[in-house]
């Protein structure tokens, strides 16, 4: 099935386009948020990609109770409404509930379902409701062919701006392996694919209170699934993982963000060339 391209703001999924899906993993505070968003925004640019800022404004699925989660939604959204108005950019966050949707959405230009959430139902019903382009992570309990099911509830309450995001499977304890027939089995449901890359490389609890991660193979697994054809890639960014309070362990730094970007530009041309 052919895959419909669309427009949030001034970034395009699909298309033969690739788009970066970029920030911290949570708003620390409103200064590093708004910095945050102005550097990735920038490289993408430099690279000539479109782009769309991600921040959650709550953690909801922390390993440790003692783990931050967030500012909170209120506090949350007046800076990423703050960044949509300094930065210029689009803005993607989590919702957990059916209830957080439509404050959320006053907000956000695409709400994101979070991976543990993908089968809830109502959830996704009501952030179709909401008019915004939905972006649903493909459980790691997911097989690829399994997420047509979320395709076809999003078609059915009338949802045509969907993405789907592929952030891994479960191998074993505390082991995430990416299955690279999950993008052209995904995409052939007609809908844009984005590769999450860094919550691929988490080691879920791996910390025992907390998840770990392995940064050090974000570029090798991004350069492969921007080589399979994804159409966005995904990446939790910040300019100091190692003081991150939320994965940090799998977060690009943001050093290597303009080099890993321009990689995945001219294999993107190279991949789009080809008949």
């Amino acid at each position: 099935m052919e895959t419909k391209p669309f427009s949030v703001g001034s970034a395009t999924f699909g298309d033969g386009r690739l788009t970066i899906i970029a920030g911290p993993c949570v708003v620390e505070s409103p200064e590093h948020a708004l910095m945050m968003a102005r550097e990735c925004s920038s490289r993408a640019r430099e690279a000539g990609l479109d782009f769309v800022f991600k921040s959650s404004f709550d953690k909801a699925n922390r390993s440790s109770i003692k783990s931050f989660r967030g500012l909170g939604m209120e506090a949350g959204l007046e800076v990423l409404q703050h960044i949509k108005e300094e930065v210029g950019v689009p803005v993607l966050t989590d919702v957990h509930d059916v209830s957080q949707v439509e404050p959320v959405a006053k907000v956000v230009d695409v709400l994101q379902i979070p991976a543990f959430l993908c089968r809830q139902t109502d959830l996704i019903l009501e952030a179709v409701k909401s008019g915004k382009v939905v972006n649903v992570k493909k459980g790691q309990f997911l097989a690829p062919q399994d997420a047509r099911n979320i395709v076809d509830k999003v078609r059915e309450a009338g949802g045509e701006r969907l993405l789907l995001t592929e952030r891994g499977a479960t191998f074993g304890y505390n082991n995430l392996v990416v299955d690279m027939r999950s993008f052209p089995i995904m995409r052939g449901f007609g809908v844009p694919v984005v590769f999450d890359v860094t919550h691929s490389l988490q080691l879920p609890g791996g910390l025992g209170d907390a998840t770990g991660g392995q940064s050090e193979y974000i570029e090798f697994l991004a350069r492969a699934g921007v080589a399979c054809g994804v159409d966005a890639v995904f990446m939790e960014v910040h300019d100091c993982p190692e003081k991150a309070l939320s994965d940090g362990p799998n977060a690009l730094p943001l050093d290597r963000m303009q080099g890993l970007l321009n990689i995945l530009r001219d294999i993107h041309e190279l991949v789009r060339a080809r008949p």
